[in-house]
């Protein structure tokens, strides 16, 4: 079993002081796609690139305690793919792709953390462009290579992804143009979209079991009031070959929970 774990760490400084690490050593998973890691490369040097025995590579922020995504991994990649060629979302640190590719197949794990657009107008507008951007670039990839993409989609899809979701309609999130795009993504239309959410071929009914982010307002993580916005976005291949899954919430390493798939594949 391929073992992959996706999680916004919410810092990865933050996020090691309340034993993520301890956390993944007693995992073992074989590639663990990391999201908001609030650091700069010389934040990292001589601490956090490797952990638990895996090896990182990342995409870091221009600016100081922002974004910044990485994947640790147990095994050596093929190829390292840093960014989107986007100069404004290259500058947020949102996109690697670890290729690992063999005379038989060509696969890629990736780590990908979606603008979140809550904080404004402004916001809100760079995340559609970001999400204009990243449904060609899947689509191309997806013609070229199977994939499995992790990450912080800053989406519910669904009704049963949230628990206020009569009260999210207008809200960042849940807005109509982005449940749009990704069931377009996820539909069986091979040319726009064709991708599987992985979690949900695996769980279709879930609703309070399914959620991974809860806001640190009010009482939500007590009284689970979440939302499902970490994903595993697969192509048909590869999806087809998930055996299980955990959100994990006995312990709270960040504002999100990890969400592990095993699938029966091996690099």
């Amino acid at each position: 079993m391929f073992k992959l774990t996706s999680l916004n760490l919410n810092g990865i400084r933050s996020a090691t002081t309340k034993g993520v690490e301890a956390w993944i050593a007693a995992t073992q998973p074989d590639c663990i796609c990391v999201q908001e890691i609030k650091a700069q490369a010389p934040d990292m040097t001589g601490r956090f690139e490797s952990l638990a025995g895996l090896t990182g590579h990342f995409q870091f922020a221009e600016k100081k305690g922002y974004s910044g995504v990485g994947i640790y991994t147990r095994h050596e990649p093929s190829d390292v793919v840093i960014g989107l060629g986007s100069p404004e979302f290259d500058a947020e640190g949102r996109y690697v792709e670890l290729r690992f590719d063999t005379p038989s197949h060509k696969r890629s794990i990736i780590s990908s953390y979606f603008p979140s657009g809550s904080s404004g107008e402004e916001r809100q507008q760079a995340k559609f462009r970001f999400l204009a951007l990243m449904h060609p670039h899947l689509m191309a990839l997806k013609t070229q290579r199977d994939f499995i993409l992790c990450g912080d989609i800053n989406i519910a899809h669904k009704e049963a992804d949230l628990k206020n979701w009569k009260g999210n309609q207008k809200n960042s999130g849940f807005l109509p143009e982005e449940r749009a795009w990704m069931t377009q993504l996820l539909a069986d239309d091979a040319a726009t979209g064709g991708l599987v959410d992985v979690y949900r071929r695996l769980q279709p009914d879930t609703t309070d079991a399914c959620y991974t982010w809860w806001s640190n307002r009010g009482q939500a993580y007590a009284k689970n009031v979440g939302w499902r916005l970490d994903y595993h976005l697969a192509t048909p291949a590869l999806a087809a070959t998930a055996r299980s899954e955990a959100i994990y919430k006995d312990e709270k390493f960040s504002d999100h929970a990890p969400i592990t798939i095993g699938y029966d594949f091996s690099l």
